[in-house]
């Protein structure tokens, strides 16, 4: 599988020559300030798989509340566009913005991460395995 996507102005653009790892929600708090919204979609992928290119792409370092670690956020500078995150604490591995693919038709979230930080009014995703901080190693 060979996935590509976006930012919303084009500037930035991106390749994952892999499959997914897995498909998750993210509710932590970051991620929530980030998005703008409840949680964030994200796709997990081998790092060196993910091929990013434009000149607009910046990045901004978080340490976050829940990850104590940092978080390394690549967005588009033209128009805002999250499109990656890559925690310090879980090298090679990077967090797809599944909303910047450009085919979104197969993303069904199995994972829901951070759950203690999540909406009180965001219902359970059915057949999702839930945690309260991360995936537990």
């Amino acid at each position: 599988m060979k996935l590509d996507g976006q930012c919303l102005c084009g500037e930035v653009t991106y390749t994952i020559d892999s499959e997914p790892k897995f498909t998750a929600v993210c509710h932590c708090t970051d991620c929530q300030r980030q998005t703008g919204g409840a949680y964030s979609l994200v796709v997990g992928v081998d790092d060196e798989k993910l091929t990013i290119s434009g000149d607009a792409v910046k990045t901004f370092i978080t340490v976050g509340e829940e990850h104590k670690t940092n978080t390394n956020r690549s967005f588009c500078s033209e128009c805002g566009s999250p499109i990656v995150g890559r925690i310090d604490a879980m090298p090679g591995l990077a967090f797809v913005k599944a909303g910047t693919l450009n085919d979104t038709s197969w993303l069904k979230p199995t994972v829901e991460v951070w759950c203690r930080s999540a909406q009180p009014w965001v219902a359970p995703l059915p057949g999702a395995e839930r945690y309260d901080g991360d995936i537990p190693s």
